[in-house]
């Protein structure tokens, strides 16, 4: 147990404290502390896994909605014989929110349902979500293709829906 008068946890008759570490009087901060800096210079945390981390981390939306996936064509579709480097067709479902989604090499367009207007950020691994703006019909589009794992954040008046991670 703590005690708060000396900042120490109590030592027993056994020469231990109540956390099994016995008290040789050394400062388990100042180990703590020097550990940190030797990973820090033996195994630095690479800066691209501590941006995703950090993103990870804005996703934290308490009041955000997940989206659905409800159709994928990749995995729903039935292929078109003849059909080359057809467009990704996506559909995202929150409550009453769709949100139909086109992805091909030269970027993506959709539309949120019901129409609204919306800021989207199209978020994806190491770089800064990139937004952009629904028109009053929910018309959005992008000219940056997503490359490897992305998601969409909508802000819709006071509502935020993320959908889930995909990778292109």
């Amino acid at each position: 147990m703590h005690d708060e008068a000396t900042g120490e946890e109590p030592v027993g008759e056994d020469g231990f404290t109540d956390d099994g570490f016995a008290d040789d009087g050394f400062d388990v901060e100042l180990l703590e502390e020097e550990l940190r800096q030797a990973a820090a210079i033996l195994d630095p945390v690479p800066p691209e896994l501590r941006q995703i981390a950090v993103e990870a981390y804005a996703l934290h939306d308490l009041d955000a909605r997940i989206a659905e996936l409800t159709f994928d064509s990749v995995v729903d579709a039935i292929p078109v014989r003849g059909a080359t480097d057809a467009p990704r067709m996506l559909t995202f479902r929150a409550g009453e929110v769709t949100v139909d989604v086109e992805v091909t090499a030269q970027g993506l367009m959709g539309q949120v349902l019901p129409p609204q207007q919306a800021r989207i950020e199209v978020l994806g691994g190491p770089q800064t979500a990139t937004p952009v703006m629904a028109d009053d019909m929910g018309r959005f589009s992008s000219d940056a293709p997503p490359s490897g794992p992305f998601a969409l954040r909508l802000r819709t008046g006071g509502e935020i829906v993320v959908t889930e991670w995909l990778r292109a």
